[in-house]
């Protein structure tokens, strides 16, 4: 649609702003804030979002995209309603307990003549010595074992649904690790069931070349294949209501894809065992402990947004502009790239044209001349538009990314600095071991010197450039690690198969209900004083925090076990409130001015920062262990203690500390 959108006839747009009365988002939940926004700004219409990812795991953004509150959709048809109002039918889960995939295999644990086989297996391509162990993760993944898929099939075939008078496996899906997974599973099933010939069981992923075909025949009841070895392909996106067996051969650890992948049994079949036997619900065989690992209620955060890696680039080119001396010989080279790029940007792109008077302005040369805090600014409004000026060489450009940082670090001396050279040096070590290809042995002199310690005692932002330019198309050519699929035959333990309860659907969404309604109670009551409190970061008491207790019970917002379990996940009901609330952008802002002092910050210093603000304004409080996982390590991958010295992150956990503190009583 973006390119459509620039078409011409005769002179005039394909499409104008008002072409459209209604625009209907599919799939609402995949990032569409990011990806398509522009597109949602430029037509002047009504817009609808749809989606099936349950209304807590939508992105912030999403929401924000249609003007909601978070986890507070227009409209919600929950799947347990949908069970209980008979248009879909529930899942039964079976765990299937196999020792191999849960906790992996130790040598100590085999047999002797399995503890020889072991010691015979090829390892890798070098001849590697045998593990002591091997992770539960290696397992279906490079590692696959003959009696743990031996196990899981005999098991599946056992207990599964069966149709056809109970002659016939139900349609089944086996979502598997990875392609190797599949085919080995295909291999061993075939190798216990050679009467079907290779046809009962097939693998469907994107790489086969009738996989459509094969999904077409899957759909049909009496129609063979009746299992489908899936890896992502199956996962999301196709209706079989004769589908009554899911088998989870894979961890998932996303909850948004768990519940789409349980969705592909929910469909209604009627008569699918006989005359008026309708199918009533599906199994599901989970060898990895996803029902476990979601029953635990975990949270999950906000998907992160990162910024492209080209618009990356960008902006670390004007911040070591920034950091340069006027009189630089090497400030040309980041202008020139800046400006090639500026002047690549299309003024008729409907992605450029809301920022047409910055990019002309320095798409003139002359604009070049001063490159003051200004100018930066206004280049990173426009670092992310779409330029004619293009790159493919993804390795390329991260190696740019890692070296133009290292020269920011460098300039501005930050702590990253030696984290970053020891990147540049291992990769650069790793070139040596290409000397036999043409292109390296020319550059062998400067690789070996970038390895070295001596180049790097002295080091200037200029000798980073000269070795960025020469070495960066050579980044490619390092060879990755390869390491052989290994197949072993050792005895895996099947522990008791036993029906399991899925998580309680009606409860989490009974609960996301609460939360929303005194989401909506508290802004409506925005001007009571124990909430101001909370809201300004003042010291709240023991007698406020009941008032706000009191008022929910009463007006029927919450019920009391749930108020219980709200401040037991919260750490108290004033955090809790404080996360429904967010807290005063100005508190935020005065809480950490204290930080701020009077230390001269970096610009990559203040934005993160600015970030920690946006987050109290948001969520209310911000942890010390939040700060080292997204949004946070998104901008800066080692958390704090890449942007500051360890004294001043102390400093700023103390703050934080203190803010938290705020909302719970004295």
């Amino acid at each position: 649609m973006m390119g459509l959108i620039n078409e011409m006839e005769d002179g005039k747009r394909r499409f104008g702003p008002g072409y459209f009365d209604l625009v209907v988002i599919d799939e609402a939940h995949r990032s569409v804030y990011q990806k398509y926004r522009a597109i949602f700004d430029y037509f002047d219409s009504c817009l609808v979002g749809l989606t099936a990812t349950p209304k807590d795991e939508v992105d912030h953004n999403t929401y924000s995209l249609f003007e909601l509150e978070d986890g507070v959709p227009t409209a919600a048809y929950n799947l347990d309603q949908a069970i209980a109002e008979g248009h879909l039918v529930p899942p039964r889960a079976m765990l299937v307990p196999l020792k191999f995939p849960s906790i992996g295999i130790r040598y100590d644990d085999l047999s002797e003549e399995e503890k020889d086989r072991w010691d015979e297996y090829e390892w890798s391509e070098d001849g590697d010595e045998a593990p002591d162990e091997v992770s539960a993760d290696a397992v279906n993944k490079w590692l696959f074992n003959t009696d743990t898929v031996d196990k899981v099939l005999e098991t599946l075939m056992a207990h599964g649904r069966k149709v056809a008078g109970g002659d016939r496996l139900g349609k089944t899906i086996i979502f598997a690790k990875n392609r190797a997974h599949a085919e080995f599973i295909y291999k061993r099933f075939n190798a216990h069931y050679p009467e079907y010939k290779g046809d009962f069981a097939r693998i469907i992923t994107y790489a086969e070349p009738y996989a459509l075909t094969l999904i077409d025949k899957f759909s049909e009841t009496e129609s063979a294949p009746h299992i489908a070895i899936s890896v992502d392909m199956l996962d999301t996106g196709i209706d079989v209501p004769d589908v009554v067996n899911l088998l989870f051969f894979k961890p998932v650890r996303s909850k948004t894809k768990f519940w789409q992948m349980v969705g592909r049994g929910t469909r209604l079949r009627p008569d699918l065992y006989g005359p008026g036997q309708d199918k009533e619900d599906f199994l599901i065989f989970d060898v990895c402990n996803n029902i476990e690992f979601f029953s635990a209620d975990l949270k999950t955060g906000q998907g992160s947004s990162i910024e492209p890696i080209g618009q990356r680039l960008f902006k670390t080119r004007v911040e070591i502009l920034g950091a340069l001396a006027d009189d630089d010989g090497v400030r040309k080279e980041f202008t020139d790239w800046l400006h090639t790029s500026v002047s690549g940007m299309n003024s008729d792109n409907f992605l450029v044209r809301p920022h047409r008077r910055l990019v002309e302005k320095f798409a003139n040369g002359d604009a070049w001349s001063t490159v003051g805090e200004v100018e930066r600014s206004e280049l990173a409004e426009i670092s992310g538009l779409p330029t004619a000026v293009q790159d493919n060489d993804e390795d390329a450009k991260r190696f740019d990314l890692l070296v133009l940082r290292t020269e920011l670090a460098a300039l501005q001396d930050e702590p990253g600095f030696g984290r970053m050279r020891d990147q540049i040096r291992h990769l650069a070590s790793a070139l040596l071991e290409q000397d036999n290809i043409p292109a390296v042995a020319k550059h062998l002199e400067l690789i070996d010197a970038v390895a070295g310690e001596e180049w790097w005692a002295d080091v200037t932002v200029a000798m980073l450039e000269q070795a960025r330019r020469k070495l960066r198309s050579l980044i490619r050519l390092i060879e990755k690690k390869k390491r052989s699929v290994v197949y072993t035959d050792l005895v895996d333990e099947l522990g008791e198969i036993a029906d399991i309860a899925m998580p309680d659907i009606a409860t989490v969404m009974d609960y996301e209900r609460f939360r929303a309604k005194a989401r909506h109670f508290l802004r409506e009551h925005e001007n009571h004083l124990a909430l101001q409190r909370l809201r300004r970061n003042e010291p709240v008491t023991a007698q406020d925090l009941d008032e706000l207790e009191r008022m929910f019970v009463e007006e029927g917002i919450g019920k009391v076990d749930e108020i219980e379990r709200a401040k037991g996940e919260s750490e108290g009901l004033g955090l809790f409130i404080r996360s429904l609330v967010g807290l005063d952008r100005k508190a935020a802002q005065d809480a950490v001015a204290e930080f701020l002092g009077d230390t001269a910050m970096s610009s990559k210093q203040i934005e993160f920062v600015n970030l920690i603000v946006e987050q109290l304004t948001l969520k209310g409080a911000v942890s010390a262990a939040s700060l080292y996982e997204p949004p946070f390590v998104d901008f800066a991958p080692s958390g704090p203690d890449q942007m500051f010295p360890s004294g001043k992150v102390d400093e700023l956990i103390v703050v934080l500390d203190s803010v938290r503190a705020n909302a719970v009583a004295v």
